[in-house]
């Protein structure tokens, strides 16, 4: 296990190399002229469509606009902005917190670009269900021959979206917290039961399909965001002597890579991109799958709520995460790595403080494994059916025993390629289809412009 442990770590240092930098550093920038900044002048009209303005319940699809970006949020706003931020910080030092918002602002136009192909292209299942997502986007907009891209999307994103990551942390947090801060000993047995106990939570939530998932996600993601931002800025507001010098040492070392990386901006760039596509996915494919789902025939509609998620996601949560390590300096004397870094910070300024993260990061890690789930299960349908999704959701409940036990190290380096994986189909696709976008979003806000709507 070893052995296999270290393969999956060498192919995803392997795979986040330029070609995939270019891709979705460049794809973005693409995106972000070709649209002329189109993505962040209509951000107001993005936040009125959230609000509901602009639903129909008469339209094709499965979810409102705003469950279908809490679906997609409980897949980002989640154990990326906590341990995400904390491994950032540990192996690309501060400056590492500049490129996640270098690709998350480019990420915006991405965004905006392959969910409103994922509504676009819709196409059906073979239960003739409505369905959307880069598999859909790259068979109904390059055609069938296309397909084999199709096919490896959907196999890597069965691996991408499994939640290993969010059980491995939420037991690490639980472990390091509520048993080793009482005198207890944490160990694979306690690790075994707390992943039987999320896998059976998981179970009643997922077997109930996407609608229950969009209820559920749509009612905790707001709740888990606002608690988790109210402790961060206590933290912050706590320490307002070093809010400037913090933000100065993350823009110094974005150049230099002093801190962690002894000067490499190369491997600091990676390090940046790698984990802001871990937090917010923008080219990844995830999302799409989820706002290709939602109520509307509007494709830059969607579109518009979609690109919200990286500003929501790293702009604004990683940043608050990122401040709260570096201000109150644990990333400099601790060894803890994750979740148990940032539950460091929350304890060093808020009374149980870390009681307090391991309640957050339930929320957060629950529900990016209540979304996760559906995703898989569609690209299993794309795959081989629709009678066979479910055994997706059934294989989901195993393993997230299997992620409550396993290396941290393995798990993110596993994550790493299988996004690095889902990321070509995605992009490639999408920069072939960009034209279409384009056209439909004149004509889209030509109509905003003179009130059609």
């Amino acid at each position: 296990m070893e052995k296999f442990g270290e393969i999956i770590i060498n192919l995803s240092d392997l795979i986040w190399g330029a070609p995939l930098l270019i891709l979705l550093l460049g794809g973005g920038l693409y995106f972000l002229f070709l649209s002329r900044l189109a993505p962040i002048k209509y951000i107001g009209h993005a936040i009125q469509i959230l609000r509901g303005k602009y639903d129909d319940p008469e339209e094709d699809g499965q979810l409102h606009h705003f469950q279908a970006l809490a679906t997609a949020l409980a897949g980002t706003v989640g154990m990326g902005n906590v341990s995400g931020v904390a491994i950032a910080i540990t192996t690309g030092g501060p400056g590492a917190v500049f490129w996640m918002w270098v690709s998350a602002l480019i990420g915006v136009a991405t965004k905006f670009f392959t969910c409103s192909l994922a509504v676009m292209y819709r196409g059906k299942d073979s239960a003739g269900e409505i369905q959307g997502g880069p598999m859909y986007v790259i068979t109904e907009g390059l055609g069938k021959k296309w397909k084999p891209m199709a096919l490896f999307f959907s196999i890597a994103a069965m691996l991408g979206v499994l939640p290993l990551f969010q059980a491995n942390q939420l037991t690490q947090a639980i472990g390091d917290i509520f048993i080793e801060q009482n005198g207890l000993t944490s160990s694979f047995t306690s690790n075994l039961i707390i992943g039987l106990c999320l896998a059976a939570i998981v179970a009643l939530v997922i077997l109930g399909g996407v609608k229950r998932i969009g209820k559920v996600t749509g009612r905790v993601v707001p709740v888990m965001v606002v608690v988790y931002v109210i402790a961060i800025l206590f933290i912050i507001l706590s320490n307002t002597d070093q809010i400037i010098p913090s933000f100065l040492l993350i823009f110094e070392d974005a150049f230099t890579g002093k801190a962690v990386l002894g000067g490499s901006l190369g491997a600091i760039i990676i390090t940046g991109v790698r984990r802001a596509a871990f937090s917010n996915e923008a080219g990844v494919g995830t999302a799409p799958m989820a706002h290709g789902a939602a109520k509307t025939n509007e494709p830059i509609r969607e579109g518009l709520v979609a690109m919200l998620g990286p500003i929501i996601d790293t702009i604004i949560i990683c940043t608050m995460t990122a401040l709260a390590i570096i201000i109150t300096g644990v990333w400099k004397h601790s060894e803890a790595d994750g979740i148990t870094l940032t539950a460091e910070a929350f304890e060093q300024v808020i009374p149980y403080g870390s009681y307090l993260l391991t309640i957050c990061v339930s929320f957060f890690a629950l529900s990016t494994m209540f979304a996760f789930p559906y995703y898989g299960s569609k690209c299993l349908s794309f795959v081989a059916g629709a009678r066979y999704q479910n055994w997706y959701h059934y294989a989901v409940v195993v393993l997230v025993v299997v992620g409550a036990v396993a290396q941290l190290k393995v798990v993110v380096s596993f994550f790493d390629l299988a996004f690095a994986l889902m990321a070509f189909p995605t992009m490639i696709s999408a920069i072939l289809l960009s034209g279409h976008v384009k056209k439909a979003a004149r004509v889209y806000f030509k109509k905003l412009e003179l009130k059609q709507f």
